[in-house]
């Protein structure tokens, strides 16, 4: 039922000029900007009824990710990437 939810969230995102958002799978999107620079990802996160997304960064060290933050909305976790 949460991927519903997740897929619900999203379906209604608002449109963005200059991003894009890939669906990797059932909960994890690309967030890229239109020249193909990757901004990070925002990953569905369990959380009984209620959606929440985790924005995510690459490290540097390009190893691992490092959490920007954890959001109710899609968009405003597309956002924290997108403005970040």
């Amino acid at each position: 039922m949460t991927t519903t939810i997740a897929a619900d969230a999203v379906r209604t995102a608002l449109p963005r000029r200059g991003v894009s958002c890939t669906q990797l799978n059932n909960g994890l999107w690309r967030i890229t900007r239109d020249s193909g620079q990757v901004l990070g990802y925002v990953e569905h996160i369990e959380n009984g009824a209620l959606p929440r997304f985790q924005a995510k960064r690459l490290a540097s060290t390009g190893r691992s990710f490092v959490a920007a933050g954890e959001f109710w909305s899609f968009d405003d976790a597309v956002d924290c990437l997108r403005f970040s």
